[in-house]
């Protein structure tokens, strides 16, 4: 009997684990594909283009780390290639092994370049 609800245990777990990385998945698409349509397929960080079959290594990162944060203007996503999105996070977790704590202010300037922060004013000046 015990190796029976075991084993239901088990397949429920499975089950249960299943569904979330269905929807999981399910959310990540969702704003994935809101993020190409908002923004220019180029790597917030080092600049790269992507397209074709390369897209699939532009990334959306939520730059408060908080995945379930997406509002409709995007204001929470930036792309990154697949490196620099590993660096972003690898960064955090250097400093919170070291034990360093870093301010808002710090992490505003240093975690996230601006290339497109000027392109409004460019785009008009050219009309």
């Amino acid at each position: 009997m015990t190796q029976k609800k075991s084993q239901s245990e088990k397949n429920r777990l499975d089950q249960v684990m299943a569904e979330a990385r269905i929807e999981r998945e399910r959310r990540e698409k969702s704003y994935r594909e809101r993020a190409l349509k908002m923004f220019p397929w180029i790597c917030g960080h080092c600049g790269r283009e992507f397209s074709g079959k390369r897209l699939r290594e532009l990334t959306v990162h939520h730059k408060d780390h908080n995945h379930d944060n997406n509002p409709p203007d995007g204001s929470n996503w930036e792309l990154l290639c697949l490196y620099c999105h590993d660096n972003e996070h690898s960064r955090d977790s250097v400093a919170e092994a070291y034990g360093a704590t870093i301010s808002n202010d710090e992490q505003a300037s240093s975690s996230f370049s601006r290339p497109f922060a000027d392109l409004a004013a460019l785009l008009k000046e050219k009309k």
